[in-house]
Protein backbone atom coordinates (compact mmCIF):
# COMPACT_ATOMS: atom_id res chain seq x y z
CA UNK A 1 0.00 0.00 0.00
CA UNK A 2 1.39 3.39 -1.02
CA UNK A 3 0.95 6.18 1.50
CA UNK A 4 -0.11 9.52 0.06
CA UNK A 5 0.87 12.76 1.77
CA UNK A 6 -0.80 16.17 1.56
CA UNK A 7 1.49 18.59 3.39
CA UNK A 8 4.93 18.95 4.99
CA UNK A 9 5.43 20.93 8.20
CA UNK A 10 8.91 21.93 9.32
CA UNK A 11 9.72 23.33 12.76
CA UNK A 12 12.98 25.08 13.62
CA UNK A 13 14.37 27.39 16.27
CA UNK A 14 17.97 28.24 17.21
CA UNK A 15 20.13 27.64 14.12
CA UNK A 16 17.03 27.25 11.97
CA UNK A 17 17.89 29.69 9.19
CA UNK A 18 20.91 27.67 8.06
CA UNK A 19 19.01 24.39 8.47
CA UNK A 20 15.98 25.65 6.52
CA UNK A 21 18.24 27.03 3.79
CA UNK A 22 19.91 23.62 3.42
CA UNK A 23 16.60 21.74 3.40
CA UNK A 24 14.67 24.08 1.10
CA UNK A 25 17.52 24.39 -1.41
CA UNK A 26 17.57 20.60 -1.84
CA UNK A 27 13.90 20.28 -2.79
CA UNK A 28 13.40 19.87 -6.55
CA UNK A 29 11.55 22.46 -8.65
CA UNK A 30 8.78 19.94 -9.39
CA UNK A 31 8.07 19.15 -5.71
CA UNK A 32 4.27 19.29 -5.45
CA UNK A 33 3.54 19.23 -1.71
CA UNK A 34 3.10 22.47 0.22
CA UNK A 35 5.93 22.97 2.72
CA UNK A 36 5.07 25.00 5.84
CA UNK A 37 7.98 26.34 7.90
CA UNK A 38 7.56 27.49 11.49
CA UNK A 39 10.75 29.23 12.60
CA UNK A 40 10.95 30.79 16.07
CA UNK A 41 11.88 34.45 15.81
CA UNK A 42 11.47 37.68 17.73
CA UNK A 43 8.00 39.20 17.64
CA UNK A 44 9.38 42.40 16.08
CA UNK A 45 11.22 40.45 13.39
CA UNK A 46 10.77 41.84 9.91
CA UNK A 47 9.45 39.79 7.01
CA UNK A 48 12.90 39.04 5.56
CA UNK A 49 12.90 35.28 6.16
CA UNK A 50 10.88 34.45 3.04
CA UNK A 51 13.03 36.58 0.68
CA UNK A 52 16.22 35.12 2.18
CA UNK A 53 15.00 31.55 1.68
CA UNK A 54 13.69 32.38 -1.82
CA UNK A 55 17.30 32.98 -2.88
CA UNK A 56 17.99 29.28 -2.19
CA UNK A 57 14.76 27.69 -3.40
CA UNK A 58 13.44 26.61 -6.78
CA UNK A 59 9.96 26.70 -5.24
CA UNK A 60 7.93 29.83 -4.49
CA UNK A 61 8.59 31.03 -0.93
CA UNK A 62 6.10 33.35 0.77
CA UNK A 63 5.03 34.51 4.21
CA UNK A 64 1.54 33.35 5.17
CA UNK A 65 -1.40 35.76 5.26
CA UNK A 66 -4.54 35.00 7.27
CA UNK A 67 -7.00 32.82 5.33
CA UNK A 68 -4.47 32.27 2.51
CA UNK A 69 -5.16 29.12 0.49
CA UNK A 70 -2.69 26.22 0.71
CA UNK A 71 -1.29 25.25 -2.67
CA UNK A 72 1.30 22.66 -3.62
CA UNK A 73 4.73 23.65 -4.85
CA UNK A 74 5.02 26.51 -2.36
CA UNK A 75 7.11 27.03 0.76
CA UNK A 76 5.10 28.93 3.37
CA UNK A 77 6.71 30.82 6.24
CA UNK A 78 4.84 31.45 9.49
CA UNK A 79 4.85 35.19 10.23
CA UNK A 80 6.49 36.53 13.38
CA UNK A 81 4.29 36.90 16.48
CA UNK A 82 1.37 34.80 15.14
CA UNK A 83 0.45 31.18 15.69
CA UNK A 84 0.00 29.49 12.33
CA UNK A 85 -3.00 27.16 12.18
CA UNK A 86 -3.36 24.74 9.29
CA UNK A 87 -6.93 24.07 8.25
CA UNK A 88 -8.06 21.95 5.34
CA UNK A 89 -7.21 24.03 2.29
CA UNK A 90 -6.15 27.24 4.02
CA UNK A 91 -4.25 28.87 6.88
CA UNK A 92 -5.43 30.88 9.86
CA UNK A 93 -3.35 33.17 12.03
CA UNK A 94 -3.90 33.57 15.77
CA UNK A 95 -2.61 35.90 18.47
CA UNK A 96 -3.41 33.45 21.27
CA UNK A 97 -0.90 33.37 24.12
CA UNK A 98 2.61 32.06 23.31
CA UNK A 99 3.15 28.34 23.83
CA UNK A 100 6.47 27.41 25.44
CA UNK A 101 7.35 31.12 25.14
CA UNK A 102 6.92 30.95 21.38
CA UNK A 103 4.53 32.51 18.90
CA UNK A 104 4.54 31.02 16.35
CA UNK A 105 4.52 27.68 18.13
CA UNK A 106 5.63 24.58 16.26
CA UNK A 107 3.32 22.42 18.40
CA UNK A 108 0.29 24.55 17.49
CA UNK A 109 1.02 24.29 13.76
CA UNK A 110 1.78 20.55 13.88
CA UNK A 111 -1.31 19.73 15.95
CA UNK A 112 -3.66 21.79 13.76
CA UNK A 113 -2.24 20.17 10.61
CA UNK A 114 -2.69 16.68 12.03
CA UNK A 115 -6.29 17.54 12.94
CA UNK A 116 -6.93 18.82 9.40
CA UNK A 117 -4.99 16.28 7.32
CA UNK A 118 -4.62 13.20 9.55
CA UNK A 119 -2.23 10.65 8.07
CA UNK A 120 -1.41 13.02 5.19
CA UNK A 121 1.01 15.08 7.30
CA UNK A 122 4.79 14.88 7.34
CA UNK A 123 6.29 16.58 10.40
CA UNK A 124 9.95 17.60 10.42
CA UNK A 125 11.73 18.86 13.55
CA UNK A 126 15.06 20.61 13.04
CA UNK A 127 17.59 22.36 15.27
CA UNK A 128 16.42 24.33 18.29
CA UNK A 129 17.08 25.12 21.94
CA UNK A 130 13.77 24.05 23.50
CA UNK A 131 11.20 21.23 23.27
CA UNK A 132 8.67 22.91 20.96
CA UNK A 133 7.50 20.49 18.27
CA UNK A 134 7.78 17.30 20.34
CA UNK A 135 4.09 17.18 21.33
CA UNK A 136 2.94 18.17 17.85
CA UNK A 137 5.14 15.54 16.21
CA UNK A 138 3.69 12.92 18.54
CA UNK A 139 0.17 13.96 17.45
CA UNK A 140 1.18 13.66 13.79
CA UNK A 141 2.40 10.09 14.34
CA UNK A 142 -0.68 9.18 16.39
CA UNK A 143 -2.81 10.25 13.41
CA UNK A 144 -0.74 8.09 11.03
CA UNK A 145 1.58 10.77 9.63
CA UNK A 146 5.33 10.58 9.06
CA UNK A 147 7.90 11.99 11.53
CA UNK A 148 11.39 13.08 10.46
CA UNK A 149 13.88 14.59 12.89
CA UNK A 150 17.28 16.13 12.29
CA UNK A 151 19.98 13.93 13.81
CA UNK A 152 20.78 15.85 17.04
CA UNK A 153 24.54 15.46 16.57
CA UNK A 154 24.25 17.41 13.28
CA UNK A 155 22.04 20.19 14.71
CA UNK A 156 23.46 23.58 15.65
CA UNK A 157 21.28 23.31 18.77
CA UNK A 158 20.42 19.67 19.68
CA UNK A 159 17.74 20.06 22.44
CA UNK A 160 14.73 20.38 20.12
CA UNK A 161 15.45 17.33 17.93
CA UNK A 162 16.48 15.40 21.05
CA UNK A 163 13.12 16.21 22.71
CA UNK A 164 11.28 15.20 19.54
CA UNK A 165 13.05 11.82 19.42
CA UNK A 166 12.32 11.26 23.10
CA UNK A 167 8.61 11.95 22.51
CA UNK A 168 8.49 10.04 19.21
CA UNK A 169 11.07 7.23 19.33
CA UNK A 170 9.77 5.81 16.05
CA UNK A 171 10.64 9.04 14.19
CA UNK A 172 13.33 8.75 11.54
CA UNK A 173 16.48 10.56 12.70
CA UNK A 174 18.66 11.77 9.81
CA UNK A 175 20.85 14.51 8.44
CA UNK A 176 19.34 17.52 6.65
CA UNK A 177 20.50 16.12 3.30
CA UNK A 178 18.79 12.80 4.02
CA UNK A 179 15.58 14.56 5.13
CA UNK A 180 15.49 16.44 1.81
CA UNK A 181 16.23 13.23 -0.10
CA UNK A 182 13.46 11.39 1.77
CA UNK A 183 10.94 14.14 0.99
CA UNK A 184 11.97 14.33 -2.66
CA UNK A 185 11.78 10.55 -3.09
CA UNK A 186 8.22 10.12 -1.75
CA UNK A 187 5.83 8.71 -4.35
CA UNK A 188 3.62 11.25 -6.06
CA UNK A 189 5.46 14.42 -4.99
CA UNK A 190 6.72 15.39 -8.45
CA UNK A 191 4.83 16.91 -11.36
CA UNK A 192 6.92 15.03 -13.90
Amino acid sequence: MTVSYDIVLVGASWGGLAALRTLISALPADFTLPVVCVQHRHRDSTSVLAPILQEYSRLNVCEVDDKAPIAGGNVYIAPADYHLLVERGHFSLSVDEPVRYSRPSIDVAFESASDAYGSGVIGVVLTGANADGAHGLKRIVERGGLALVQEPATAESPPMPTAALRAVPEARSMTLADIALTLASLPGVHTG
